[in-house]
C-alpha cells in the first residue's frame, strides 16, 4: 500500500472505455456504462480506504448528449439507481457527494436526488467525491467569470480583486485543491475539456486498460507512479 504521507490528495479520473469495452464482449455500449458503475463503486472504495481526500470523475460530458438517445437515458437512470444504492454507504463512510456542471439540463427525475444526496452528505468528512455532470472545463470558466462580473456589476467586488486564487473561488470546486493526478483510463491521449483550469500542474497517467476493467490495483499503480515523479510546478 502506498505511504500516505506521499499520496496524492486530489485524483481526478477521465473514466473512458465502457462502450469499447461492451463491443469487445458484442454487448450493446448500455452494458458497458453498467460494468463501469461497479469500477466507480470499486475506485471510490479504495480512494477511501487509502486516505485519498478528493476524487473527482468525469461521468458526462455536454457532448456526451450527442450520443444516441437510448443511451443517454439508460445513462441517467443509472446514475439514479446508483445513488439510490450507495447513498447511505457514503453516509456511513464518510463521503461528502458533490455534482459539478450546468445541473439544470439534466432530466427532471434526477435533479432532486443529486440535491438530496448532496444535502445529506453535506457533513461528512472523510472523502469529497464530485461526479461531474453535463460538464465542460470551458463552461465552468465562462461560469465563473460570469459570477465574478455578477459581483462587480452589484459593487461587491472591483475588477483589480481578481486573481488566479480568487478566480478558482468562482469554479464549480471552489474551497477544493487542485488535483495532484489525473488519470485517463483506454489509452487516448487527450483531456477532453476536463478540469481545464484545475490541471495547469497536475501529474497525468494514462492506462489502456478501459475503465470497466480499472480496478484498486490499477489505482495503485497509477498512485506509485506519481510517487516517483518530481514535480517542480514550472520551477
Amino acid at each position: 500500500m502506498p505511504d500516505k504521507e506521499v499520496l496524492p490528495l486530489h485524483i481526478a479520473v477521465i473514466m473512458d472505455g465502457n462502450g469499447r469495452w461492451a463491443k469487445k464482449r458484442g454487448l450493446p455500449r448500455v452494458m458497458g456504462h453498467r460494468a463501469g458503475m461497479k469500477a466507480v463503486k470499486e475506485i471510490t472504495k479504495s480512494c477511501r480506504d487509502l486516505g485519498i481526500k478528493y476524487l473527482t470523475l468525469y461521468a458526462f460530458s455536454s457532448e456526451n448528449w450527442k450520443r444516441p438517445k437510448a443511451e443517454v437515458d439508460a445513462l441517467m437512470r443509472f446514475l439514479e439507481e446508483y445513488i439510490d444504492k450507495e447513498l447511505r454507504s457514503f453516509i456511513k463512510n464518510g463521503i461528502r457527494l458533490n455534482f459539478i456542471g450546468r445541473m439544470g439540463a439534466l432530466p427532471d427525475f434526477v435533479r432532486p436526488k443529486l440535491k438530496k444526496a448532496m444535502e445529506a452528505t453535506a457533513d461528512c468528512g472523510n472523502m469529497t467525491l464530485n461526479v461531474a455532470l453535463n460538464y465542460s472545463g470551458r463552461d465552468e470558466i465562462v461560469d465563473a467569470a460570469k459570477k465574478f462580473a455578477s459581483q462587480v456589476k452589484a459593487g461587491k467586488l472591483g475588477a483589480d480583486d481578481l486573481d488566479e486564487g480568487s478566480f478558482s473561488g468562482f469554479l464549480y470546486t471552489a474551497g477544493q485543491p487542485d488535483p495532484d493526478l489525473l488519470i485517463r483510463t483506454s489509452g487516448e491521449m487527450r483531456i477532453s475539456n476536463f478540469l481545464l483550469w484545475q490541471i495547469s500542474y497536475a501529474e497525468l497517467y494514462v492506462t489502456p486498460k478501459l475503465w470497466p476493467d480499472f480496478r484498486r490495483g490499477d489505482l495503485i499503480d497509477a498512485i506509485n507512479e506519481y510517487r516517483k515523479r518530481e514535480r517542480r510546478f514550472g520551477a
